[in-house]
């Protein structure tokens, strides 16, 4: 199901980041018309897209705090890193497109979703997007998805 596919992914990224407090992260999965609604709200853009990060902090990507008391929820415990959005519908187009499952799509979608939660982004063509394909890779060859 896709809940357990997102939860997995989520686990194996915390896991590859070597990040064991617990954290909160919200999903949404939605459709185009949906993701398209808050891409247009939240960055201005009205088209739909794959997935959109919402980090709750500003962390430096591949280098976790040593010490998550200051970003813990003192009524949960949990760290909250923030929200993902996914449209299942773009996600089985792309499958489609990319010749692969939509269950592979929606590992790779999250995967993409959590590393921006926990710091990395792609801004620009050269090092920050190749640390961050790194990443992505490493984590799907260790949950042994392929393309």
């Amino acid at each position: 199901t896709i809940p357990a596919i997102v939860k997995k992914c989520i686990h194996a990224t915390l896991d590859a980041e070597r990040i064991s407090v617990p954290c909160e992260i919200n999903v949404l999965v939605t459709d185009d018309a949906g993701i398209q609604i808050i891409n247009r709200e939240s960055r201005d853009l009205d088209k739909p897209t794959d997935v959109l990060s919402f980090p709750m902090f500003q962390l430096e990507p591949g280098n976790p705090p040593t010490d998550w008391v200051e970003y813990q929820d003192p009524a949960t415990g949990l760290v909250p890193l923030g929200d993902m959005c996914i449209s299942l519908e773009r996600a089985t187009a792309q499958a489609a497109e990319f010749g692969h499952s939509v269950r592979r799509e929606i590992g790779y979608l999250t995967i993409h979703s959590m590393l921006h939660l926990l710091g990395y982004d792609h801004l620009d063509e050269g090092a920050q997007k190749a640390q961050m394909r790194a990443r992505e890779e490493a984590v799907m060859a260790a949950m042994e998805i392929s393309r």
